[in-house]
């Protein structure tokens, strides 16, 4: 069977991004003008091969846990306005993502569709829900107190989950149900949410649309 792979760019006059993605893991190929950086969001091992460049730390680390949690390999570089703010380079990073997530998904024939997951981190526990409906929609509730975690607005990180529901045409809800310490409710949210992704893209073995419809569009 072959791998649901998508690579794409995404240039305006506030973010130039580019992205190769394999929801079923494996090699990519490398981006032009890749710049790695430090590293501190890169991974390799024999099934995956990750590597998250936004130029906002916290995000790259949220969106290495996606992809690991996932299953995917992701190349992610990004070049944004971050001398504004981090507003349209986290955005940006997650509506490419999210048409990179649907365009490697392809029709939604075969797929479980549905997907839920929990995932602790400490003290905290978030839970996630994923509908492959191509029905855009996202409930987010992280409660989150801080203003910044590192370099990224608190304010920022519902609204990445959400630009990337939005961008994929997926129906999602994700919840922290209880954490003291912020990072870690987000940390958690972003597994929570790789693990209900992880379900619900894993092929039945079937050639059916899994919908009393007939159709998901």
């Amino acid at each position: 069977m072959s791998r649901r792979t998508a690579t794409i760019s995404r240039d305006t006059n506030e973010t130039k991004i580019q992205i190769a993605l394999s929801l079923d893991g494996g090699s990519l190929e490398n981006l032009s003008g890749d710049t790695a950086g430090d590293g501190h969001a890169t991974q390799s091992s024999a099934s995956q091969t990750i590597s998250v460049n936004s130029g906002i730390g916290f995000l790259d680390h949220m969106l290495h846990a996606l992809a690991k949690h996932s299953g995917w390999s992701l190349n992610l570089a990004c070049q944004g306005d971050l001398h504004i703010d981090d507003h349209h380079t986290a955005e940006d990073c997650a509506l490419a993502l999210g048409t990179a997530f649907k365009t490697a998904l392809g029709p939604i024939v075969g797929y479980k569709r549905f997907g839920s997951g929990f995932a602790p981190l400490d003290e905290a526990l978030s839970r996630a829900v994923i509908d492959l409906s191509n029905r855009p929609y996202a409930v987010v509730d992280l409660g989150l107190k801080r203003e910044k975690i590192g370099d990224l607005s608190c304010e920022m990180i519902p609204h990445v989950i959400e630009s990337f529901a939005q961008a994929a045409g997926v129906t999602l809800h994700v919840h922290c149900l209880h954490g003291s310490n912020d990072h870690h409710r987000a940390e958690s949210a972003f597994k929570a949410l790789a693990i209900a992704v992880k379900e619900a893209i894993s092929r039945t073995g079937g050639n059916e649309v899994p919908s009393t419809k007939g159709v998901l569009r």
